[in-house]
């Protein structure tokens, strides 16, 4: 008697199991394809679109398989609005950490080629001075001042530095 009570319980339970993933496949999917495309190169506005739209995801899926009776209509205008506010700040945080989390696209060593070598590149790095405003040219006009105004130092560099 009680081996056929507990194959009864042990069915029913795997039977409920079984539906709710048979439910909430559907928003699994969704989240897989989601992810696929985050592992896919793309750009940092494309990135925090992504993220917002995996975390959403994410956040229903994980609703539907923690709850025995998810269904769309228990979303409220307040869930939603609860919703909302958390994808706001994950978005935040992305931006935050957006040059942490931003892989390098190829895999080839980096390769940094300097002006001059050894002691003259110190020479030339201690002689070089740039101006203010090129510290942050918002323009081509600026930027353009700023390559001619590296080439007439490195020229004038060039006439005086001595070995």
């Amino acid at each position: 008697m009680q081996l056929i009570c507990l194959l009864v319980f042990i069915l029913f339970f795997s039977q409920h199991a079984v539906a709710g993933k048979k439910r909430c496949q559907s928003l699994l999917t969704k989240l897989q394809n989601i992810q696929a495309q985050q592992r896919q190169g793309y750009s940092a506005k494309k990135g925090i679109s992504l993220q917002a739209r995996a975390d959403k995801a994410r956040d229903k899926w994980w609703r539907c398989e923690n709850t025995s009776k998810y269904s769309k209509s228990q979303r409220s205008k307040k869930g939603q609005r609860k919703s909302s506010k958390k994808q706001s700040k994950s978005t935040s945080v992305y931006k935050e950490n957006e040059k942490e989390t931003q892989p390098f696209i190829s895999s080839q060593a980096i390769v940094i080629k300097s002006r001059f070598k050894g002691k003259k590149q110190q020479a030339w790095l201690n002689f070089y001075q740039q101006p203010k405003k090129c510290k942050h040219a918002k323009s081509t006009a600026v930027f353009a001042f700023c390559i001619e105004d590296k080439a007439k130092q490195q020229e004038e560099f060039n006439q005086h530095y001595q070995k």
